[in-house]
């Protein structure tokens, strides 16, 4: 993909730096700044982060008290700053700072020859092996000063926020590796006031499970705050005397982790990330606390040019399934909860009905046999015998031998209460009825069928006192794949918050501890194509069609909509990233053609969704009309269909 559509998708490249330190060796330490800077600068960074003191080393302990070491730092900012002109990358470094008597342990924004501003450190730790308090002075109540610096008077305080002249939700504010550590660190008031990317300059020292509590910290954050958080901390060439520094660089977004480096690197190292600003934006215009934020500080925001580099590629983790996690525990994990949820959702429902058994109609594909495994949990939750569900097969005239076969089986080897109606006659007395050929294979032949199983179903459950189970997932709701008033309709649905992708993995989870005889079935049930068998069979007996060969692969419109509706990203957006990361599987037309399929299809079927009934929630996406998504059920499609229209043509 051309550079000028992935430059367009506005991501910020941040480049988190743990340079190699000599301590008290200024010159040196310029040095080895200039080359990382030069060599991130090559790979696209807009914005370069170093560690805490890093002109000097934070190690220096009673040697911050010389003058000669002060004066250093002071030559050695001002080669910083006659480096940075026209080199397009903002800097931040670190230094000790002198005013008014005292000296601060200071962050120093450079960009473009200039010194922006100067950010004392707030917090300053004095216990076990820090003694920041022996040598600085805290900036807390530095507010609204300046400092002056080789002949410049520079914005010194805490209340300093630096914005980009151009993009108004590029906006940067800066605190020192303490301030994160306290009970409200600054970047919770530098963020009520329009911050969007918090710079850490840090010297984290590393103690067993350090690194893991430090992640956390710097991932929640960036979520407490809708925020870019990039974090640089001190080296392993730090001073070894009773510590040992590990140089942990990292880059989260809005609590997710975005990029990290490997510590203890010896040759100095660096993490890039690609950080997606608006997203932050998007995500505090849903975030209902941070509309009731209350200024506490006025601030002073400087205006500065921050670069934004040609990108060739993107430095972020675009994930082609992102409702599955990537790593095997974790979605081992990641099943076991959501099957607990949905069972715990539907065992209290069945318990509050009143309900004597529970009907499902069981297909032989994924959506029923998940919902089956989970009025299983169910009933194992509430004490009632398996035999309280009654699994219904309904063939119709598209039914195949493996489907009918695979529910068939599957109701035996679990031991629940299994009966099988055909629906052909009652759907071909149907057809008569209303005149309608069944040689004619349109919409009214495959809506009968699903009409026609429904109504068994609700008769069923009448008869024995029961509820209906829907099996439909979040997927086909998203598209509309459902038949309105017949799959699309149930007493309670479990499967409502579960996407197609996690369906799978859902199903493959359970066969691995179930016994042979059920996991072999689950295995052959993953294994046949998906297909509402609502169409005549071939001449084989095979499907008449697949779901997939209609609307296009689920893993693709999954991905859509995790973008569209939980990251709230613009068409274009989703359409460059999804024909990069699905290519060369996908061709571009192919993708874009699916993505006009995904939009018109979840715009237009929201009336489906404005009367879905009662269904469990297990993720952040969600489409419940009660809960989680409101939408007019006749808007237009024209605005979102216009903008894919235009990149349609760029993409060309």
């Amino acid at each position: 993909m051309n550079a000028s559509l992935i430059s367009s998708l506005g991501y910020v490249r941040i480049a988190a730096c743990a340079p190699r330190v000599a301590l008290a060796n200024v010159a040196a330490n310029v040095e080895e700044i200039k080359r990382i800077a030069i060599e991130v600068h090559k790979q696209g960074a807009d914005i370069a982060l170093f560690p805490e003191l890093c002109l000097c080393g934070y190690t220096c302990a009673d040697l911050f008290r010389q003058p000669t070491l002060i004066q250093a730092c002071l030559d050695g900012l001002e080669a910083v700053r006659v480096f940075s002109e026209n080199l397009d990358l903002l800097m931040v470094v670190s230094a000790p700072m002198e005013w008014q008597g005292k000296l601060y342990n200071a962050a120093v924004v450079i960009n473009d020859g200039t010194y922006v501003a100067v950010v004392p450190k707030s917090f300053l730790p004095n216990t076990g092996e820090y003694y920041d308090q022996r040598w600085f002075a805290s900036g807390r109540p530095v507010r609204g000063e300046v400092l002056h610096i080789n002949g410049q008077d520079v914005p010194f305080g805490t209340d300093v926020l630096i914005a980009d002249v151009s993009r108004q939700n590029l906006v940067l504010g800066v605190e020192l590796c303490e301030d994160l550590w306290a009970i409200e660190p600054p970047s919770g008031d530098l963020v009520r006031q329009g911050a969007t990317v918090i710079l850490n300059c840090s010297a984290s020292n590393e103690l067993v499970g350090k690194a893991s509590y430090r992640t956390n910290l710097v991932q929640m954050q960036s979520a407490r705050t809708y925020s870019v958080y990039a974090y640089a901390s001190a080296g392993p060439t730090e001073s070894t005397t009773d510590v040992v520094y590990g140089g942990h660089c990292m880059v989260a977004e809005c609590g997710e982790l975005i990029a990290q480096n490997q510590r203890f690197e010896l040759q100095g190292s660096y993490t890039l990330a690609d950080v997606d600003i608006e997203r932050c934006v998007r995500e505090r215009l849903g975030g209902t606390s941070f509309a009731q934020e209350v200024l506490q500080h006025s601030v002073r925001r400087l205006r500065t040019r921050i670069p934004s580099s040609t990108k060739h590629t993107i430095l972020r983790r675009i994930d082609t399934s992102p409702f599955v996690p990537q790593h095997s525990q974790d979605r081992a994990e990641r099943c076991h909860e959501i099957m607990s949820i949905q069972a715990t959702g539907l065992a209290v429902r069945i318990q509050r009905s009143g309900a004597k058994k529970v009907v499902l109609g069981l297909s032989g594909g994924l959506d029923s046999t998940l919902a089956l495994l989970v009025c299983m949990k169910a009933c194992d939750l509430l004490d009632l015998p398996h035999q309280t569900i009654l699994a219904v097969s309904l063939p119709g005239m598209g039914t195949t031998d493996r489907t009918f076969s695979n529910a068939e089986a599957l109701a035996a080897a679990i031991g629940v209460s299994y009966q099988s109606i055909s629906i052909e006659k009652s759907v071909l007395a149907h057809f008569a009825d209303i005149g309608h050929d069944p040689a004619k294979t349109d919409l009214v032949y495959e809506n009968a069928q699903a009409r026609e199983r429904t109504q068994i179903l609700m008769d069923l459950a009448n008869m024995h006192r029961g509820i209906v189970v829907g099996t439909g997932d979040l997927s086909e709701i998203a598209l509309g794949w459902s038949t309105y008033n017949a799959d699309h309709m149930s007493m309670y649905n479990p499967n409502a918050g579960v996407p197609k992708t996690l369906v799978q993995h859902l199903i493959a989870w359970y066969a691995e501890s179930a016994p042979d005889t059920v996991a072999v079935i689950l295995r052959d049930i993953l294994d046949t194509p998906i297909s509402p068998e609502l169409l005549p069979k071939a001449a084989d007996g095979s499907h008449g069609h697949t779901t997939e060969d209609v609307i296009g692969p689920y893993e693709v419109h999954d991905f859509f909509l995790y973008r569209f509706v939980r990251l709230q990203e613009p068409v274009r957006n989703i359409a460059i990233l999804a024909c990069s990361v699905f290519a060369p599987r996908y061709t571009p037309a192919q993708i874009l053609g699916w993505l006009r399929i995904f939009l018109t299809r979840f715009i237009v079927n929201q009336f489906k969704r404005s009367c879905m009934p009662d269904g469990v929630k297990v993720g952040s996406v969600a489409l419940s009309p009660r809960a989680d998504w409101r939408m007019p059920s006749d808007m237009s499609t024209a605005l979102w269909l216009s903008e894919l229209d235009a990149v349609t043509t760029e993409i060309d």
